[in-house]
């Protein structure tokens, strides 16, 4: 790189670059992928078959030194190294540095970082997989029985065609980032999208808000080079100079640079893309991918239960008698009955290659218990765990008889250790959700 690089023509002062110095070192290393959870996803890697989950899970990485979800109490720890390094560096024997050079690569960073965090979660929305359309099971729960967040994300997952715009927006900030003429216009996007996912994160309980404050604070960084200039020609209507400082790379280094923006669009945009729409058509990852048993997907009223040999009639309040039953086309059943679910959430997000990490079907959903299962189908059982956190030792072991195309006989132990039986009968339901608007719902 030319060394001659021209300055803008603003003196620094000591104060000024003492500011500097630490919101260096700050977004530096809030830019770094400083995260307890890096060797995790990169032992992960499957190398050999790169998927999106694994170019997702990197993009979202940011500094993290505390387990569990994301909390600013990492961003206090950042702030404290970064003030310890801006008091260390301004004790250092003080050389002739270019603060306007340092200024431009800071931006550089920031600008690629968010430029890559707002792609990775552009393209799960724009081939809609981060909210997708709603289960059998979610179908059939109780208003109530919802989270605000989960209320939020089906309310996205229903109009697919709004969710990929919105995917498109963030893909699109993301691009105009990736160049220095157009980042500032993209940072703006930026502010107004991320800052709407933020709001929206507080008010319906989600587990982003943190994460989406790390994008807003570099959107922000981003856009502050050129927020005074905008502000004088747009709401002051005052004549505003251009920013002249344009840095001089040598023929060597211009070289590099291609090399490097070249990279990160085949990464992050085109392979990332082509992978993510592939998982959209082959494994979407808010569900689980092992198939369920075959032809049984739908919902059961369960018309005949019994306990320990005794039947039980139908009861809103009887915590044993399941009231429905339903098999999704992937290997999860679902039950309905007045049992309490102490209900599991998402603190952020992640995708996850293991079926047993995807609980998307019932976070924030309470009103139905949640099984995975295995089928053996020579011996005609069903092998049941329980899905949510709270009751992970809960197993069941089914047997089941299909007389007919819409009837299933199930048999076993419950949770409670008691003989259970079941006579399942497949109910014709129709979603009015599911048709278009060119179709009529005949009742």
């Amino acid at each position: 790189m030319n060394k001659n690089i021209p300055t803008t023509g603003h003196e620094w002062t000591e104060r000024e670059k003492y500011i500097f110095r630490f919101f260096f070192l700050f977004l530096i290393l809030q830019a770094l992928p400083l995260s307890i959870d890096l060797f995790k996803i990169l032992f992960g890697f499957n190398w050999l078959y790169i998927s999106y989950a694994d170019i997702f899970n990197l993009t979202r990485l940011s500094a993290k030194f505390l387990p569990g979800k994301d909390s600013f109490l990492n961003w206090a720890i950042v702030g404290i190294i970064s003030a310890i390094g801006a008091v260390a560096w301004s004790k250092i024997k003080k050389q002739a540095y270019n603060y306007d050079e340092l200024y431009y690569w800071l931006r550089t960073v920031v600008r690629y970082r968010l430029a890559i965090g707002v792609i990775g979660y552009g393209f799960i929305k724009f081939f809609p997989l981060q909210a997708p359309f709603p289960s059998i099971s979610n179908l059939n729960t109780a208003y109530g029985d919802f989270s605000p967040w989960k209320i939020f994300s089906m309310s996205l997952g229903i109009v697919p065609g709004y969710e990929s715009f919105l995917g498109g927006v963030e893909i699109l900030a993301g691009l105009l980032l990736l160049f220095r003429r157009t980042a500032s216009i993209g940072a703006l996007i930026i502010l107004i999208f991320t800052g709407n996912v933020f709001i929206s994160n507080l008010g319906y309980g989600g587990g982003e808000y943190v994460y989406a404050s790390y994008l807003i604070s570099f959107a922000i960084f981003v856009l502050w080079f050129d927020a005074k200039r905008i502000y004088n020609l747009v709401s002051l209507e005052l004549p505003t100079q251009p920013n002249y400082f344009k840095p001089a790379f040598s023929p060597h280094f211009s070289q590099l640079r291609l090399a490097l923006k070249s990279f990160v669009l085949i990464i992050f945009v085109f392979f990332y893309g082509i992978k993510t729409y592939s998982g959209f058509k082959r494994d979407p990852y808010q569900f689980p991918k092992q198939s369920g048993l075959a032809n049984v997907a739908g919902i059961y009223n369960v018309a005949e239960f019994k306990v320990n040999g005794k039947i039980l009639p139908y009861s809103q309040v009887d915590e044993v008698r399941w009231n429905d039953v339903v098999f999704e086309k992937w290997a999860t059943l679902s039950i309905r009955s007045n049992r309490p679910v102490l209900t599991d959430e998402v603190d952020y997000e992640t995708i996850s290659a293991d079926d047993k990490g995807r609980n998307y079907e019932l976070a924030g959903s309470g009103g139905r218990h949640y099984y995975a299962y295995r089928v053996d189908t020579s011996k005609q059982t069903l092998f049941l765990e329980n899905k949510n956190s709270h009751y992970q030792n809960e197993k069941l072991v089914l047997t089941y008889i299909r007389p007919d195309a819409s009837t299933i006989h199930l048999s076993g132990l419950n949770e409670r250790g008691d003989s259970i039986s079941a006579i399942l009968i497949r109910l014709d339901k129709k979603y009015p959700l599911k048709l278009s608007r060119r179709k009529a719902l005949k009742l």
